[in-house]
This record gives C-alpha cells, sequence and structure tokens, in this order.
C-alpha cells in the first residue's frame, strides 16, 4: 500500500515540484489549490501518469473557519478512493510572499501574511490531526529570510519564523504519537513565489547568486526532492530540525 501524502498549494511553484518528487518516490498525493484548479488538476494528471494516485481539493489557508469542513471532505475522499481513513505525511507549503519596508508594512498585509503562515499552518495541521497517522511526519516550509535578513521582508520572515519555533513544538507535543516534525527553508528560489523577481530580475538574479557559496540561485528542483528525501524511511530520525537549502547563500 503506497503511503499518501497532502501538500498544500500543490498546483504551482515548489509545491507542484514536491508533488511530483513524492509520486516519482512512489506516494500518493493530495494536493490543494487556492483558485487555480484547472493547473490543480494538470498537476493530478502529470501524478497519475507516473503510476500513483492523485486528487486536488480547493482550500484557503488564509481561511482558518473553513477547515474543519476541508478535514471532512479529505476523510471522505480517502474513504472513497483509497479506502483509508489517514494520510502519511502532511507538507504546509501554501503560501504567498509580500515586498513591503518594515516602515511601509500595512496592517492588512501583516495579518494576510499571519493568517496564511502562521495561523493558518497552526490550526490547518491542529484540524488535521485526527487524520495522520501515528508514526507520520509533518514537513513545515520556513525560509533563508528567518536566518539572514533583506530589506522588504520583516512581515514575511517573522512569521517564518514563527513557524520554525512552532515546528519545534509540535515535535515535542507529538511526538508521543511517533510523528516527527521538521522545517525546510529555502534560500532564494526562481519560481513565479513574489511576482518572480528572482526569476525574472536579472540584477537581483546575480546579486544572489554572488551571495551563495555554490554560484547560483535555487531552482524548483533543489527543493521538491529534498522534501521527499527527507520523508523517506532513510530519514525517519530526523525531528524537530530546521533544515535550510540555499546552497550555502549568505554564509
Amino acid at each position: 500500500m503506497n503511503k499518501i501524502a497532502l501538500v498544500t498549494g500543490g498546483s504551482r511553484g515548489l509545491g507542484k515540484n514536491t508533488v511530483l518528487a513524492l509520486a516519482r518516490q512512489g506516494v500518493d498525493v493530495v494536493l490543494t489549490y487556492n483558485s487555480k484548479q484547472a493547473e490543480a488538476e494538470a498537476v493530478v494528471a502529470e501524478v497519475r501518469a507516473l503510476g500513483v494516485q492523485a486528487a486536488a481539493l480547493q482550500l484557503d489557508v488564509g481561511n482558518s473557519k473553513t477547515f474543519a469542513a476541508f478535514a471532512y471532505q479529505l476523510g471522505a475522499l480517502l474513504s472513497s478512493q483509497w479506502q483509508r481513513d489517514n494520510i502519511d505525511f502532511l507538507i504546509n507549503n501554501a503560501g504567498i510572499g509580500i515586498h513591503a519596508s518594515f516602515a511601509e508594512t500595512t496592517e492588512e498585509q501583516f495579518d494576510l501574511l499571519m493568517n496564511i503562515h502562521l495561523k493558518g499552518t497552526f490550526f490547518l495541521t491542529q484540524t488535521l490531526l485526527p487524520l495522520i497517522k501515528d508514526g507520520g511526519r509533518i514537513v513545515n516550509i520556513s525560509t533563508g529570510l528567518a536566518r539572514f535578513s533583506f530589506p522588504g521582508y520583516a512581515a514575511y520572515a517573522a512569521m517564518k519564523g514563527g513557524i520554525e519555533v512552532l515546528s519545534r513544538y509540535m515535535a515535542k507535543e507529538l511526538g508521543a504519537r511517533g510523528i516527527a516534525v521538521n522545517v525546510v527553508a529555502p534560500g532564494a528560489i526562481e519560481t513565479d513565489f513574489g511576482g518572480g523577481a528572482v526569476r525574472d530580475n536579472d540584477q537581483l538574479n546575480q546579486m544572489i547568486a554572488a551571495q551563495t557559496a555554490l554560484g547560483r540561485v535555487g531552482v524548483a528542483d533543489d527543493i521538491g526532492p529534498m522534501i521527499a528525501s527527507l520523508l523517506s524511511e532513510s530519514n525517519r530520525w530526523i525531528n524537530a530540525q530546521r533544515i535550510e537549502v540555499s546552497g550555502g547563500m549568505m554564509l
């Protein structure tokens, strides 16, 4: 029986890459999307072409009032498609980026980032606890910006710093169920995240590459396979760790 992963924000970017990397390891996947249903269904088709099962569900991780209904929907899907009542892995990936200086960040921007990244991860995971198998794994996504500082990301990085602390507490409290919880913190990656600035702005791209030990900016294929590897049996004893995947950025 294949293991099952739930990946939030799996229709594009690092989430999509993670979904496909897991599928290549023989893991069935449920991915969520917020508004891009067609893109999500295209990813489902890619996963199925790899010989494993997949499904897509709509979820706004910034709206915690919908989580109970989502959990019910997920449970029904697991029962009908997999004849199971739980998942093995939860990857809290969904997120957005907002670039604004500390002085100019609005309360609305702050609240949006908090609801999606910190509150969303906290209460979605809490709501899904009955559906996570004992001995399962949780991966929360942070950022290199929680270690080093670039102007314009104070609010975003603060939420991710909260995720890193939360993850240690989750690991401590869920350890009795054998659930391991880790953080993966990507560096700058060439995706459409944050408007695609790292990918599309040559000057920014070159500046980051110059500050990275391996001499280039990251790509999605640097992250998804690493997350899939972390969830393999070979890494079952890794717990409560922050693993930065940045090529040695800002050393």
